[in-house]
């Protein structure tokens, strides 16, 4: 007899095996369930090689990474370039470049740059001449800021003026000449500028303060008084040599008359 029901039933061990293995599957499902997405599996004996190998693989991996992210631009340029030479052999000076060549944005603007715009100009547009059209853009061109540094070869130059200039007041509120700072009596002049650029001639009409024709004129006018000044010294030493000369003369003449008297 077997169990307390006082019976025997051939099913009984079927039932057993049957609990228990519901309830493996279900601590197995519990276990599922239980776990985070970032947990690591469990392994109850000792890991493969190639898991091992996989695991250091990606932990050297995002070592590398890391380090790579810490470096600026330049570090990491000099890492791969000596990796390069210690992996495939060479030497450092191979890898140096030549910088005669080098442009920086200021200079491409320079050799870019148009005092005015025309459809003309914007066509073929390259990444040079976009540049040098997005300063352009920036520049406030109403009134002109001169420069008269070369005015005694009668040579002036007229730039636009820039933010900080349209702040302060300069060429508007405050002479327009480039060196000098002067407010009373300002007026508006309309001026043809005539000027050559890449090459061609071009005109154009600019706003400029009257303080700076009031300079130009002074400057004009020192120009002449010390060409005036040149020119009568000139005269001056002309007529001073011409005198010593026609004094020497006669005096040579005399003492020539002198002899023949003397001989008679």
């Amino acid at each position: 007899m077997h169990g307390h029901g006082g019976y025997d039933s051939d099913f009984s061990d079927d039932e057993h095996c049957g609990e228990s293995s519901k309830r493996k599957k279900r601590t197995v499902e519990d276990d599922l369930l239980l776990q985070k997405p970032f947990q690591k599996e469990k392994h109850g004996k000792v890991a493969h090689k190639q898991v091992a190998a996989e695991l250091l693989d990606r932990e050297e991996a995002r070592n590398r990474r890391f380090h790579l992210i810490a470096m600026d631009a330049y570090q990491r340029h000099t890492k791969f370039v000596n990796d390069y030479i210690l992996y495939y052999g060479g030497k450092k000076e191979d890898f140096k470049r030549l910088g005669e060549n080098d442009k920086t944005d200021l200079d491409v603007i320079r050799e870019n740059h148009r005092f005015l715009w025309n459809e003309e100009d914007e066509m073929d547009m390259t990444w040079e001449k976009r540049l040098a059209k997005k300063y352009y853009d920036k520049l406030f061109k109403e009134y002109c800021i001169a420069d008269l540094s070369k005015y005694k070869e009668n040579k002036f130059g007229f730039r636009w003026r820039v933010e900080k200039e349209v702040i302060s007041g300069k060429g508007q509120f405050f002479c327009g000449n480039k060196y000098c700072d002067k407010k009373e009596g300002l007026k508006s002049w309309e001026v043809n500028f005539g000027y050559i650029e890449h090459g061609e001639k071009r005109n154009a009409l600019v706003k400029l303060s009257n303080l700076i024709l009031y300079c130009l004129t002074q400057r004009r006018k020192e120009i002449k008084s010390k060409k005036r000044k040149d020119k009568t010294k000139k005269d001056c030493e002309e007529s001073s040599h011409k005198k010593s000369r026609l004094s020497s003369a006669e005096e040579a003449s005399k003492k020539k008359d002198k002899g023949i008297y003397s001989h008679l």
